[in-house]
């Protein structure tokens, strides 16, 4: 057997132990539900696990990752996720959780073509068309990068609020904040970008539904 996989195994032998050796009813506690408060809405990068860099255990984060953490409304993983997440588990914080040094954000940036993906970086594209103008205006490519990140992640915010799910969580009165952050893998450090929507009000009016 592979070296590599062998030790993937090991290590969960180890891990089960060690939470045992903490709480003998670590796993039977486990195995009985879950109630999570948080959705993450995140990048599929392997640098980026949502439990660990937030110090969260397991039941406490019901997660949905993909490249360059978008939500997209004909992506039916990523609604349905949504829906669960709102309808049945009830969580109060949706975060959205993108990260510096985004290769899909990166590659959204270029004309480069890389196959089937092209078709998911164009809504990353999008983007960056909706904010061109102050994105051409950052002379600097680093921090341009940067900041395509940041705006991506505040698209992302806007759109998962546009969804019906989340517009009728709000209209019958449940307790749902969506959140924008960026992680930082250079140090480790989540940055608020300050983003939090609470109501339909948050929303342009064009994109209130009537329900």
């Amino acid at each position: 057997m592979e070296a590599f996989y062998k030790k993937l195994l090991d290590n969960n032998k180890r891990w089960v132990e060690s939470k045992l050796n903490l709480d003998p009813e670590f796993f039977k506690k486990l195995s009985s539900g879950q109630k999570p408060p948080v959705l993450w809405i995140g990048c599929a990068d392997s640098r980026v696990p949502a439990n660990d860099i937030i110090g969260a255990d397991p039941g406490e984060v019901f997660v949905h990752r993909n490249i360059a953490n978008m939500v997209v409304h004909s992506d039916m993983n990523m609604l349905s996720v949504l829906d669960y997440a709102v309808n049945v588990l009830e969580v109060k914080h949706v975060i959205v959780c993108g990260h510096y040094g985004c290769g899909g954000v990166q590659t959204a940036m270029t004309n480069k073509h890389v196959g089937l993906i092209d078709n998911w970086i164009r809504h990353i594209k999008d983007v960056y068309r909706f904010h061109q103008e102050e994105l051409n205006n950052i002379e600097n490519e680093k921090d341009r990068f940067n900041r395509f990140v940041e705006l991506n992640v505040v698209e992302q915010v806007l759109n998962v609020a546009k969804t019906s799910i989340v517009q009728s969580a709000w209209e019958r009165g449940q307790n749902l904040h969506v959140h924008g952050w960026v992680y930082d893998i250079h140090d480790g450090l989540i940055n608020d970008l300050d983003i939090t929507l609470r109501d339909n009000q948050s929303l342009s009016q064009v994109y209130q539904l009537d329900l």
